[in-house]
Formats: C-alpha cells, structure tokens, sequence
C-alpha cells in the first residue's frame, strides 16, 4: 500500500494484519506483548484497516483502493461465505478450508486454527482454517519428476477410466503432514501396490489423496460443532477435474458447489471495493451475480464410502 500511494498511506486490513504473528485477534491490535517478543517497535507497522475502507488512490492516478484482503479470506468472500456455519476450500498447489464461526471466537479442539475472516460489510469475524501442504503440488509431482502424465487435465480422464485404485492409497506427505495433523517428521507412502498396479492406479490415487485429506478436515468441523458441512464452496484450478470433485462430495457426504468463475480470491477482493464504492448497493446484490457452474451430489454406497476412508486411515497410521 505505501508503493502503491507514492509513499503516502502506510495501511493494511486485518486479515493480513493477523498473518504476521504480532496481531492480536482477540482485541483487534498489535500485540505490545508479542511486539516485545520480537523486537518490533510498533511505529515502523501500518495502521490496520477494515478489509473495506479507504486505502487512498493509486499513484499518478484518481482510481481508489477500496478494498485490502489477505488470500484465503478473500476467497471465502469471493464464495459468498460471509455467515457462519459456511465455508470453502481452496484447491491450488495446497489445500486451504476455511470455515466462518461468526463474530464470537470458537477454537477447534481438532487442531485447526483461528483467524479472522470478512462479514458483508468488510469487518473483522472469526473463522477456523485448515492448511495442508500438498495438493495440487501432487499432480504436478506425477507429471513433472514420475512422467505419469504429460498434462494435469488428463488426470480426469484417466481416472474415470478404471473403476478403482486397485486399493493402492497414496498419502502425499511430501513436506510432512498439515492440518490436522502437523507432523514435519513423516515422509509420503505409497500402499496396496501389486504386481497388478499400473500407472492409471496411481495416478487415480493422486486424486483421491486430496479428496481424503480435505475430508480430514471436514471431521474435524463435524468434531468441533457436532454438525456436517452440507454444502462446501470451491475454487482453485484442481476444481476443473470434475472426477475430483464427484469424488470429493462421496467421501465426505455433502454437495461441492463449483462457480464459473474459479478465481475467487480476485472475485472477492473485487466484490469488495464494489460495495464500497457503491457499485452494489448490498451483498445480496454482489452474490446473486455469481454463476455457478456445477453441483456435485454425493452417489457412493456408504458401505463403499467406509471402504475406502479405512484403507486412507490406514495407510495414515504408516507414516
């Protein structure tokens, strides 16, 4: 923002605010306490803002900065996640869950984090987040260092081409294991494998891997709140493979609900200054301008769905 506005407005939002370590989300300041810790004198931080409020204008030009949002938070926007109880995830190179708890902090008991998220009005709510490390990064793994595949979208096809994996499970933990796990120490694992696996199988399994680790994180919200997530809001390119997301929404039993547009970080942000610049006079106005372009419906038999997250619960405890 300072090089933005040649020099003259040193300001943030508190959604990144909140990703330095010095922010305290309980009173929504710097931390002196944490500050201290560190070594930081407050005054070389910027001043935090609401993530929608006047930044300034863009150097050279009469254009304002409206709107200011960290990644993750920004998607949940994007998505129209501005109550509790919703939420989405974000498929890219990792995955990213987040889920909206409203304006009272509740701490998961499952080893997901706090953090802040945006309400309708661009103010500081609560929200619980889910990080794993390796998601898409998996495919790219395939292609690029096992020459599996010579492009990712041919995964689908491929996927849909066999019936099962064979029982082969793939646990990706190629940089140790995320939420909710947090263990650095494990490395990746590859189980099931037979004289009868073939590449197909693995790559199947690939898909799957991130299926069953975002569902990880779904249980830990049925945990915390004793409810399920019915419905599960996504973007991020991994959601162009439509195996996946059919196979995402029969393991973890709810509908995935896929917009036409999968950038939704730059949605949301872009939502964002258009309330407040008054473009929408409301965000009833901003989401019923988004397009969805799919529902995917569960359709496993359950006693194929049990099958299947034993065989990944599994292969877990071996790493």
């Amino acid at each position: 923002m300072w090089n933005l506005t040649n020099e003259n407005n040193h300001l943030t939002d508190f959604t990144n605010a909140c990703r330095t370590m010095l922010y305290n989300i309980n009173t929504k300041s710097w931390d002196n306490s944490l500050l201290k810790l560190f070594s930081i004198p407050k005054r070389i931080l910027p001043i935090v803002k609401n993530s929608m409020d006047d930044f300034g204008t863009l150097i050279n030009t009469n254009i304002p900065i409206n709107a200011v949002a960290g990644d993750q938070q920004s998607a949940l926007f994007g998505n129209g996640c501005t109550k509790p109880n919703s939420s989405k995830c974000t498929y890219g190179t990792g995955l990213f869950f987040l889920y909206n708890t409203g304006k009272k902090r509740i701490d998961s008991k499952s080893k997901l984090l706090t953090t802040l998220a945006i309400d309708n009005k661009g103010k500081p709510v609560y929200a619980i987040e889910g990080s794993i490390f390796i998601g898409g990064a998996l495919i790219q793994w395939l292609r690029d260092e096992l020459g599996l595949i010579k492009n990712a979208m041919d995964t689908e096809k491929i996927a849909k081409s066999i019936d099962d994996t064979n029982n082969v499970v793939i646990v990706p933990a190629f940089v140790g294991l995320g939420a909710p796990h947090w263990n650095s120490n494990c490395s990746g694992l590859i189980t099931g494998l037979t004289r009868g696996t073939n590449k197909n199988h693995i790559i199947r399994a690939a898909l799957e891997s991130i299926a069953y680790q975002v569902n990880d994180l779904l249980e830990c919200i049925k945990k915390d709140f004793s409810k399920s997530i019915n419905k599960l809001n996504v973007d991020g390119g991994a959601t162009q493979n439509s195996f996946l997301m059919q196979f995402q929404a029969d393991i973890s039993r709810t509908i995935i609900v896929k917009p036409k547009n999968i950038e939704t970080t730059a949605i949301g942000v872009g939502f964002m200054a258009g309330l407040q610049s008054k473009f929408w006079n409301s965000s009833n106005d901003v989401f019923n301008e988004r397009l969805i372009d799919n529902y995917y419906k569960p359709k496993m038999e359950p006693k194929d769905r049990l099958i299947k997250i034993n065989q990944w619960k599994e292969a877990l405890k071996r790493i």
